[in-house]
């Protein structure tokens, strides 16, 4: 399994397509560089040397003792480091969830890194400006719910609230062995997003990124998802929605044909 060390990390990747155009996805809550498992081989079939990162502390590393280090603001320099580290140039980016939103933050902060940028339901809250509630916690509440659970050594009911947050209810009774698996294998990263001091989207940064940007969506998936995409893409001069049928949040495994092909569709016409 490839590697690079980065910030005193080793950041651990699945590549497939290698000597292809560079696209890097970063995975969401729970998830790791097999989040993406139905895109590896689809996208290097089209011409891409795709890599799928496995975020600090993520399988197949280790959650430490102390897990302090797990913070958005630590995985967006986490990124940054492993994009320069890549030696490629700039590079297509994709992130799903709590992905999209470090992706968002790299587009922020380290625009001349990337030529384009691909955001499927990126996660967080939205600023008074962009038409969030002052003080609107939902997800925090839900996520600290699920760190407890997890703290106390019910790690089955912490995921279960998560994937409730995420999909609605008997999400989690519905959810495949295999992600599943891949859920538990991360369940102690939840401790670390207790405290990851997640800032809220703002007009004036979302507004100043000029990387082309495609935003995917999923048919049927929640309110406050939609309301992300909606108000993210409308702030954002060189954005395009696409809606990815037959899928909620869960949109990359649950479609993946329509999800690879918006992705592959976008990048191709740059």
């Amino acid at each position: 399994m490839p590697s690079l060390r980065v910030n005193g990390t080793e950041i651990h990747y699945a590549e497939a397509g290698v000597g292809g155009q560079p696209l890097v996805m970063v995975h969401g809550t729970l998830g790791d560089q097999r989040s993406f498992a139905a895109q590896m081989e689809p996208l290097a079939a089209a011409g891409f040397h795709a890599m799928a990162l496995s975020l600090r502390h993520c399988w197949p590393g280790h959650w430490p003792e102390q897990g302090g280090d797990f913070r958005i603001d630590t995985h967006v320099a986490d990124v940054a480091a492993f994009l320069q580290a890549l030696g490629k140039g700039p590079v297509a980016l994709l992130g799903h969830s709590r992905g999209g939103h470090i992706a968002l933050r790299i587009a922020e902060r380290h625009p001349s890194l990337l030529r384009a940028l691909i955001l499927a339901e990126p996660g967080g809250e939205l600023d008074p400006s962009l038409g969030g509630k002052p003080g609107a916690q939902e997800q925090a509440g839900a996520f600290g719910k699920a760190a407890d659970l997890v703290a106390a050594g019910d790690e089955e009911g912490g995921l279960k609230v998560v994937a409730e947050h995420t999909g609605g209810p008997g999400a989690w009774e519905r959810r495949p062995e295999d992600r599943k698996a891949i859920s538990r294998a991360n369940a102690r990263t939840m401790l670390g997003q207790r405290h990851e001091e997640r800032r809220p989207y703002s007009r004036q940064g979302v507004a100043a990124i000029r990387t082309p940007t495609l935003f995917l969506q999923g048919a049927k998936t929640r309110p406050n998802f939609v309301a992300n995409v909606e108000a993210l893409s409308g702030a954002m001069a060189r954005s395009r929605v696409v809606v990815i049928p037959n899928a909620t949040h869960g949109l990359p495994y649950e479609n993946p044909k329509d999800f690879n092909a918006a992705v592959v569709s976008f990048l191709s016409a740059l």
